[in-house]
């Protein structure tokens, strides 16, 4: 008894449940050959799984019915939706061909085939197919939306609020194009507008995770964090699964520096897209922030493993194999980055500030010229202090600070104005500083803190970072300030209003635009006066910083124009030193050290991304013209000593005169040992500055050429304040010659090592009480005009 083709149908239903999908296909054929008419009932059997998501039985189906039945649109259209369902988006895209083969103009299949596209990232074949649906019928809202989409990766933002405008206009309650409508509004800035419109699709669909999704988003952008906090819950309650707004819920959390908390979320967007690269990114930077490297790096490698040419992950492994001191892989990495996105943030002029430290200068002037262009066209090509040891020059300076302050901490008004507070009994100094510990920063400052006058001002320090438990200058500071905050576990926007809660009025920046800087603090206005001292040589590129503490040398009065801060001058040098920081009585000598035990040493101890060639072919030169001479150079990283013994081979010297100092651990004997350098040379464009200070305490005098920028004058602004000015050179001749000079009069190299010794006990630089006294002067000046309601200006030193 043969099978009718009822009993067909009803045996390819029963397998489709038993879900025995070999056996389909051959029963489908079968059906088809006994009763082509069954074509009907085996289309609606394919539709029935679809909608009981029986997804790969509904695919099975239509695509043995494609391969029966040629020239159904309806087959190849729905195996389209099936393989789109299905991730398929290749497969798809046939499907939707094969479609438009049998039906050129249906509308329908070009917006479905848009859509996909979309999915596939080819945004610009997206928009092809969506206009093309357009053209045949514009009231189609869905082509809107996708069109939307598409316009909006391709960053057209105007354009495609536009399209989501047509959309909503055909249907005003379409919560999806409200919703995705607020995504180029925040790429606009246009944050507010962005969750007004969010606000309109949850009017129509309040359940609708994307729109809180999309909300929070805009409220993370506006730093209106625990909204934007609430928002993500929101998303997440009535879609618990959705791995983005997990990760981005972390970014929030990372911002508010609730790290443990950021970690937690981007495991669980990964838990629910374990092959979310992006996430695995964003992770690394946190680990990394918590100084936990290792897996900071394997976090990176997951995501690289993933997308091979994400190249943010690998700029993010340059950053994490610097801090392992892995430098020449970190290199590697920033050029891996660079080769598949050639403008990705801050990481050209990163690259060439790491390719200094480890002392290679292949191309490095077609690079600074290539970095140059970059910066014409206003890119984040550069963090701001890897510029300065590139370019010599206060206006390129000023305009990558200006790009970085706009794109990482805009003036912010959440805390609103200061309202005007009566004249305190004493001027609050409210300092700011990753660097209360063992740092340069603080060996200088120590002092100054502790002289303070306290009938005069209420000193207050906010600490940006932990410092561990075995640093020795920890206490030492902590004893000096009247108060002692640790507020690294706080966001920007609680630090700010913390200080603003002790009526600081002046609030001074230690750490400018270095690398644990926390300029956002400032953003939010943490005092009526903001100053930007020390850390950093050079301008913040921030309107909200008021004044920068500098003296006449490292920004003469025609430069003013190219700080964004109002330049208060003091009367010898900007620099402070701690009078207690001396060498100690350990006595070195020149064969324990490597050096030999006649002949003249020239020294630097700057570190290595000082360097550069320009710099060594000068020394290579005062060397071979001094030839009983060496050079002594801190060893800072073993590529780095490779690379410049090989540079002073190529130039004829003999790499045995190259000496390299070891780390020491103790600041008093690294001062002591010092003074077995007979001259100092310093570097340019980027000068010595603590170093050459330790120099000059030390009693070696130093030879500088002076140049343009802040970061070229100090060791000329020091020299002056030691009364030394005859050995502040202009061109590299004028350098080499007096170089060469000293160290073959040594009658003439004694009276200046005499003069030294002598000023080191007169001379202004080394006199930190009268450093204090004219800080307070600036500071009480600046106190003084806004008392009296008048905007900050240039503070000269009368």
């Amino acid at each position: 008894m043969s099978n009718t083709p009822s009993s067909l149908i009803t045996k390819i239903i029963q397998v489709v449940r038993e879900n025995k999908l070999e056996e389909t296909q051959d029963l489908i054929t079968a059906a088809f050959q006994e009763g082509p008419d069954n074509k009907d009932l085996l289309f609606q059997i394919g539709l029935s799984c679809a909608q009981n998501n029986r997804l790969s039985d509904a695919q099975l189906i239509f695509e043995k019915l494609q391969t029966l039945i040629q020239n159904d649109y309806k087959i190849s259209f729905n195996l389209g939706l099936l393989r789109s369902m299905q991730g398929d988006y290749l497969g798809a895209i046939s499907a939707y061909d094969q479609a438009l083969n049998i039906k050129p103009d249906d509308a329908d299949t070009l917006v479905n085939k848009g859509s996909t596209f979309n999915e596939l990232r080819h945004y610009k074949k997206a928009l092809e197919s969506l206009d093309a649906a357009i053209r045949i019928n514009s009231a189609i809202p869905e082509a809107w939306l996708n069109k939307g989409v598409a316009l909006n990766h391709l960053e057209r933002y105007q354009e495609a609020i536009g399209a989501y405008d047509e959309a909503i206009k055909l249907n005003p309650a379409y919560f999806e194009a409200w919703s995705n409508r607020s995504i180029p509004l925040k790429n606009l800035k246009q944050y507010v507008q962005a969750c007004e419109s969010c606000d309109k699709a949850l009017s129509y669909q309040p359940d609708y995770s994307m729109a809180w999704f999309n909300k929070a988003d805009a409220l993370h952008d506006l730093e209106k964090y625990e909204d934007a906090l609430i928002c993500y819950e929101r998303a997440l309650s009535y879609k618990p699964e959705h791995a983005e707004v997990w990760a981005n819920k972390a970014v929030l959390l990372y911002a508010l520096k609730r790290y443990e908390e950021a970690l937690f979320c981007y495991d669980k967007a990964l838990s629910y897209k374990p092959d979310y690269y992006e996430a695995w990114s964003n992770k690394s930077v946190a680990l990394l922030t918590l100084k936990r490297y290792e897996e900071a790096l394997l976090s990176c490698e997951n995501a690289l493993n993933i997308s091979p040419e994400y190249s943010e992950a690998w700029a993010n492994k340059a950053v994490i194999l610097q801090m392992l001191r892995r430098y020449e892989e970190a290199s590697s990495s920033y050029d891996k980055a660079l080769s598949h996105k050639t403008d990705i943030a801050w990481a050209f002029g990163d690259s060439l500030h790491l390719k200094l430290k480890l002392g290679i200068w292949k191309n490095h002037q077609e690079n600074i010229e290539l970095l140059k262009n970059k910066l014409r066209s206003h890119e984040k090509a550069t963090t701001p202090f890897s510029v300065l040891s590139l370019i010599d020059d206060s206006a390129t300076h000023l305009e990558v600070a200006k790009i970085y302050a706009k794109e990482k901490f805009p003036a912010n008004p959440a805390l609103g104005e200061i309202l005007s507070h009566q004249k305190n009994k004493k001027i609050r100094l409210g300092y700011f500083s990753g660097d209360f510990c063992e740092h340069p920063v603080s060996y200088l400052t120590a002092e100054l803190f502790e002289l303070h006058d306290r009938n005069l001002f209420e000193v207050y320090a906010f600490s940006l970072k932990p410092a561990p438990a075995t640093d020795s200058m920890r206490p030492r500071l902590i004893n000096a300030f009247d108060r002692f905050i640790d507020v690294s576990s706080m966001s920007d926007v609680e630090v700010a209003k913390c200080a603003r809660e002790l009526g600081i009025d002046i609030a001074i920046d230690l750490s400018g635009l270095t690398e644990d800087s926390r300029t956002g603090i400032f953003s939010y206005r943490a005092a009526s006066i903001q100053v930007n001292y020390l850390g950093y040589p050079g301008t913040t590129g921030a309107d909200f910083m008021d004044y920068i503490i500098a003296d006449g040398v490292v920004i003469l009065e025609i430069s003013r124009e190219l700080y964004t801060e109002k330049v208060a001058y003091l009367p010898d040098t900007y620099m402070v030193d701690d009078s207690s920081r001396v060498p100690s009585k350990k006595v070195f000598h020149r064969q324990e050290l490597g050096l030999p035990e006649q002949g003249f040493v020239f020294g630097c101890f700057n570190n290595s991304y000082k360097f550069n060639s320009d710099v060594v072919q000068s020394w290579a030169r005062i060397l071979s013209r001094v030839t009983d001479s060496v050079i002594w150079i801190s060893e800072n990283n073993s590529t780095f000593k490779k690379n410049l013994q090989y540079e002073f081979e190529k130039l004829g010297i003999d790499p045995k005169r190259v000496i390299f100092a070891s780390k020491v651990d103790s600041m008093r004997d690294h001062l002591s040992r010092i003074a077995l350098v007979d001259l100092f040379l310093d570097t340019s464009p980027y000068n010595a500055h603590t170093t050459a200070l330790d120099a000059l305490k030390a009693g070696v005098p130093i030879i500088t050429k002076i140049g343009n920028a802040f970061a070229s004058r100090v060791a000329a602004s020091l020299l002056k304040a030691i009364e030394l000015p005859e050995l502040v050179t202009h061109t590299s001749q004028e350098y080499e010659n007096l170089a060469v000079d000293l160290a073959l009069n040594p009658q003439k190299l004694g009276e200046i090592k005499e003069r030294l010794s002598c000023n080191r006990l007169s001379a202004p630089l080394f006199n930190t009480a009268l450093f204090t006294k004219n800080i307070e002067t600036i500071f009480s000046r600046m106190h003084d005009r806004y008392l009296r309601g008048l905007s900050p200006d240039h503070l000269m030193n009368n």
